[in-house]
Protein backbone atom coordinates (compact mmCIF):
# COMPACT_ATOMS: atom_id res chain seq x y z
CA UNK A 1 0.00 0.00 0.00
CA UNK A 2 2.89 2.97 1.25
CA UNK A 3 4.12 1.77 -2.22
CA UNK A 4 1.29 2.59 -4.44
CA UNK A 5 0.97 6.17 -2.11
CA UNK A 6 4.61 6.99 -3.11
CA UNK A 7 4.22 6.05 -6.93
CA UNK A 8 0.46 8.52 -6.48
CA UNK A 9 2.23 11.10 -4.79
CA UNK A 10 5.81 10.94 -7.12
CA UNK A 11 3.36 11.52 -10.59
CA UNK A 12 1.72 14.44 -8.80
CA UNK A 13 3.59 17.73 -10.38
CA UNK A 14 4.92 19.99 -7.90
CA UNK A 15 3.82 18.34 -4.76
CA UNK A 16 5.57 15.06 -4.38
CA UNK A 17 6.84 15.95 -0.71
CA UNK A 18 3.58 17.36 0.44
CA UNK A 19 1.33 14.12 0.33
CA UNK A 20 4.24 11.88 1.87
CA UNK A 21 4.66 14.97 4.79
CA UNK A 22 0.41 14.90 5.35
CA UNK A 23 0.73 10.81 5.47
CA UNK A 24 3.28 10.75 7.88
CA UNK A 25 1.82 13.41 10.26
CA UNK A 26 -1.37 11.32 10.24
CA UNK A 27 -0.12 8.04 11.01
CA UNK A 28 2.20 9.42 13.61
CA UNK A 29 -1.02 11.51 15.33
CA UNK A 30 -2.94 8.35 15.25
CA UNK A 31 0.16 5.99 16.50
CA UNK A 32 0.37 8.71 19.70
CA UNK A 33 -3.03 8.13 20.32
CA UNK A 34 -2.66 4.33 20.20
CA UNK A 35 -0.17 4.52 22.29
CA UNK A 36 -1.64 6.86 24.62
CA UNK A 37 -4.80 4.60 25.18
CA UNK A 38 -2.60 1.90 25.30
CA UNK A 39 -1.08 3.31 28.21
CA UNK A 40 -4.48 4.50 30.32
CA UNK A 41 -5.56 2.61 33.74
CA UNK A 42 -8.10 0.66 33.76
CA UNK A 43 -9.43 3.15 36.36
CA UNK A 44 -9.39 5.95 33.78
CA UNK A 45 -11.40 3.86 31.16
CA UNK A 46 -14.21 3.18 33.38
CA UNK A 47 -14.22 6.98 34.79
CA UNK A 48 -14.15 8.03 31.34
CA UNK A 49 -16.68 5.43 30.11
CA UNK A 50 -19.21 6.60 33.00
CA UNK A 51 -19.47 10.50 31.73
CA UNK A 52 -22.35 9.55 29.88
CA UNK A 53 -24.53 8.18 32.51
CA UNK A 54 -23.95 10.65 35.38
CA UNK A 55 -26.87 12.08 36.96
CA UNK A 56 -24.63 16.04 37.50
CA UNK A 57 -24.55 17.27 33.78
CA UNK A 58 -24.01 20.76 32.79
CA UNK A 59 -26.03 22.62 30.95
CA UNK A 60 -26.23 26.15 30.03
CA UNK A 61 -28.82 26.91 32.55
CA UNK A 62 -26.18 26.24 35.04
CA UNK A 63 -23.49 27.38 33.23
CA UNK A 64 -25.35 30.91 33.51
CA UNK A 65 -26.06 31.03 37.27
Amino acid sequence: MYKFIKQYAETMKDASIYPMISLFIFLIFFIVLLVLVKKMGKERVTELSNIPFEEDELTNSNLIN
